[in-house]
């Protein structure tokens, strides 16, 4: 645990700073996983911030090793923007989970959260998806990766950017930074300082 703590100290201070947020040099970009997070409804704790915060550290227990993570960004409710804004944000994780058992391991801290999936797109204490993993892609089993929606997504392509400007979506071609400028979902999307 106190290796997360000391990444995330040390993204939090270089991001502060101005600094690359990125993985380290070494890091296979065809290999990344890559996890979306969200928040709307903070729920029990006393803000998206914090209940997101509270989320990663959840990772560790599950077998998910955060390697990088964005900075938060908010962004209108889409596709309601009466619904209260979202903070989003993503991480690139290693885990010996296979796709099937992370998309399980995500649902576990979603349901410690208290997400309830009553009315599609209703507001939500968490959302975490699986946006991609390495170069899968395909349905498998009922999982489609990469994540069907991601590249339309402001509030994901610009998280990516800060952290993998050159990771290459799968299936669509184009890198992080080419498709966050295409991305029709979310354009109000912007980090938080």
């Amino acid at each position: 645990m106190v290796d997360a703590v000391e990444r995330d100290e040390k993204s939090d201070c270089a991001a502060a700073l101005g600094f690359d947020v990125g993985i380290d040099d070494g890091f296979d970009l065809n290999d990344a996983v890559i996890v979306a997070l969200g928040c709307n409804d903070k729920g029990a704790w006393s803000s998206c911030r914090e209940a997101l915060e509270a989320a990663l550290a959840r990772f560790r227990c599950e077998g998910i090793d955060v390697v990088a993570r964005s900075s938060w960004w908010s962004s209108l409710a889409w596709p309601d923007p009466q619904d209260p804004p979202f903070l989003n944000g993503v991480v690139m994780v290693r885990t010996d989970h296979d796709p099937h058992e992370l998309m399980a391991a995500l649902g576990r801290i979603e349901d410690a959260f208290g997400r309830e999936r009553s009315v599609r797109n209703a507001p939500r204490t968490l959302d975490l998806d699986l946006v991609a993993y390495g170069r899968l892609s395909g349905d498998l089993d009922g999982l489609i990766l990469p994540h069907p929606r991601a590249a339309e997504r402001r509030f994901v392509m610009g998280p990516i950017v800060e952290i993998a400007p050159l990771w290459l979506h799968p299936t669509q071609g184009g890198t992080a930074s080419e498709l966050v400028e295409t991305a029709s979902v979310g354009r109000d999307a912007h980090p938080l300082k």
